[in-house]
């Protein structure tokens, strides 16, 4: 996958960084700003020329700074720092003694600051594997299928897995969502022990496991993409 680069025409201006990808199933060029990264995407026909590819780009250059300006910056997490979790804005304190302690719009964590990214992270990852497994083994009971196991990981390309063999995946910062967006992710991935594709009949079985689902989906595609930006470890 070749590059192509934007450069910057008039001051405070970004500069924008553009992958070239060719596709055979393209029929036509188009430019996809992910949300999770900010990277910028062409895809070309085959048969389409790098300088067709460059007019196409200067053509929505205006398009793609605005796009690039807008995209949020990571947010590091310390002490001070603000963070939503199970969808309330809460704030991060300096605690005292050994345990970390929420309160209502206040989580105490205790021991050195430089250490409170990590700590944090460990209380939210614990916090959402309790409620996503109670969530599962809702959800599985009521199916009528148990699954194998469940694991936690930080993962950006989706928020919730399972296997042909019953294992069940989620990302941990489904806790930072509203419940109800963590509890339809569950029920979307318990739905796949007994259909493991998204047909009609997939969808049928969501609906039978945590009823209408639209405005749950609706949220993680408009706000999903926020909960990747919250930095929990200071950069190596």
């Amino acid at each position: 996958m070749s590059t192509f680069v934007l450069e910057s025409e008039q001051t405070g201006e970004p500069r924008v960084e553009v992958r070239l990808k060719r596709s055979a199933q393209a029929k036509r060029l188009s430019l996809r700003v992910s949300q999770l990264d900010g990277r910028v995407t062409l895809t070309l026909p085959r048969h389409a020329s790098d300088a067709e590819a460059t007019g196409f780009i200067r053509e929505k250059a205006a398009w793609l700074r605005g796009h690039v300006a807008r995209f949020e910056a990571d947010v590091p997490v310390g002490q001070g720092s603000e963070l939503p979790l199970e969808g309330r804005l809460i704030r991060v304190m300096q605690g005292e003694g050994r345990r970390v302690v929420l309160g209502d719009d206040r989580l105490f964590i205790p021991g050195p600051p430089e250490r409170t990214g990590r700590r944090l992270a460990a209380f939210l990852k614990e916090l959402a594997r309790d409620r996503l497994t109670a969530a599962s083994d809702g959800y599985s009971a009521a199916l009528g299928r148990p699954f194998a196991r469940l694991s936690i990981r930080d993962t950006r390309s989706r928020w919730g897995s399972c296997s042909a063999e019953g294992t069940l995946m989620y990302s941990w910062r489904l806790i930072m969502a509203p419940p109800e967006v963590l509890s339809y992710v569950a029920a979307h991935e318990v739905a796949h022990l007994a259909e493991m594709n998204h047909s009609p009949a997939f969808w049928q079985v969501v609906e039978q496991l945590y009823g209408p689902h639209r405005a749950a989906r609706g949220w993680l595609r408009e706000h999903g993409a926020r909960l990747h930006k919250y930095r929990f470890a200071p950069p190596a």
